[in-house]
């Protein structure tokens, strides 16, 4: 039953992992780094490999662009992947300074919104259903802009996107603490992004990043009460030790991520309608055993929230007994599930270490040695 439902887990990999990409200090650059969208396709490909869990590929536009999408479809298909959720940027240009859809000129509200219209139009090429949102919208001091007003206007563009959306496509609202905007940020949290979900309908939904709350915030309560009211889209996975940090997943707080899985199949999210996506930036380790360390680490708090005795957790509950309820959590938790999953691999037709297979199979020194000359891709390529 457990090696079941493991069997079937899908896990997507964000294109922008595999370029240079790292703290607003330093981007370190390293060898055999992609130098296109075609290149970044070709290394997410090795992670579903050696993985099994890994068939899709999220974009990133315009970091993404490319003539034609219809072609970079098939590219991946013949890579053994697919094309994942589209992520929009309103982030980067000069423009946007003061905002994109929520900035106090229509100019730069209609350019920013025909940039999401276009993210919709390249869904259509690539058979994408899923629309990522992120705004960086925000003000820095009091009084700098009309905090209802910047709702107002976010609320408009969302509706327009939504307007596009064909009937098997959605969007998912991301939301953020703080950063870059530090006084008002203009979708700051789950409940402002439900808010603004909930209006618009069914195809409008919240992704949870794991980075992207105050300190000491539940996490799991937030996916519990999204399952519930049917609004939980998916989920951007990374850690943070203190804010955005975009670090690997469960490499801070295993057992957070733990927790958090538990809720999604307590939920009923554990299914092909939730996007459990990667979104990190492997500013020191190498960029494809980042990938697939990440992976590893999903799979393995994935095996353990499985492993919760369901009925003598209810029972526990029910009996208001709480070192037995919290002992049903804690003995699943201390499971070591590696050799579950390690054999899992093999009835797969994998190796048990995807780790030790990806570094015996050559394909770094391959990389390497071909990928001289061009611009390495990277934040904002």
């Amino acid at each position: 039953m457990i090696k079941e439902e493991l069997r079937r887990q899908r896990i997507e990999t964000p294109s922008w992992a595999y370029g240079n990409s790292g703290t607003r200090f330093k981007v370190f650059a390293q060898k055999g780094v992609p130098r296109d969208p075609y290149e970044k396709l070709a290394d997410a490909a090795q992670v579903h490999r050696f993985t099994g869990v890994a068939p899709t590929v999220a974009l990133h536009i315009p970091w993404d662009k490319v003539d034609d999408y219809a072609d970079l479809a098939r590219h991946a298909a013949e890579q053994g992947v697919r094309i994942g959720a589209i992520n929009s940027n309103v982030f980067q240009d000069d423009d946007y300074m003061l905002g994109s859809v929520t900035h106090p000129d229509p100019v730069v509200r209609k350019k920013a919104l025909a940039h999401l219209i276009e993210c919709v139009d390249i869904m259509d090429q690539t058979g994408s259903d899923t629309l990522k949102l992120w705004f960086s919208d925000g003000t820095n001091y009091p009084g700098q802009d009309d905090i209802r007003a910047r709702q107002d206007r976010l609320a408009e563009a969302l509706a327009a996107v939504y307007e596009r959306l064909g009937d098997d496509q959605r969007f998912l609202l991301e939301y953020k603490l703080f950063e870059p905007a530090f006084y008002t940020t203009d979708v700051p949290d789950w409940g402002t992004a439900y808010a603004h979900c909930l209006k618009l309908g069914p195809k409008a939904q919240v992704v949870v990043d794991t980075g992207h709350h105050a300190p000491g915030t539940n996490i799991e309560f937030i996916v519990a009460f999204l399952l519930r009211e049917g609004k939980l889209g998916g989920f951007d996975f990374n850690s943070r030790f203190y804010a955005d940090d975009d670090l690997m997943v469960g490499a801070a707080d295993p057992f957070q991520l733990f927790r958090i899985m538990y809720e999604v199949i307590r939920g009923g999210g554990y299914t092909e309608d939730t996007a459990f996506m990667l979104d990190q930036c492997h500013n020191i380790e190498p960029k494809i055993p980042g990938q697939i360390r990440s992976v590893m680490n999903v799979q393995e708090a994935t095996a353990k929230a499985l492993l919760v005795d369901r009925e003598a957790l209810a029972a526990a509950q029910r009996a208001g007994d709480v070192l037995a309820a919290n002992a049903a959590f804690m003995d699943a938790y201390n499971t070591d599930v590696r050799p579950l999953l390690a054999e899992l691999r093999e009835e797969m037709g994998l190796d048990p270490d995807p780790m030790a297979a990806y570094a015996r199979s050559g394909y770094f020194d391959k990389i390497a040695t071909e990928r001289i000359g061009g611009a390495q891709a990277g934040w904002g390529a």
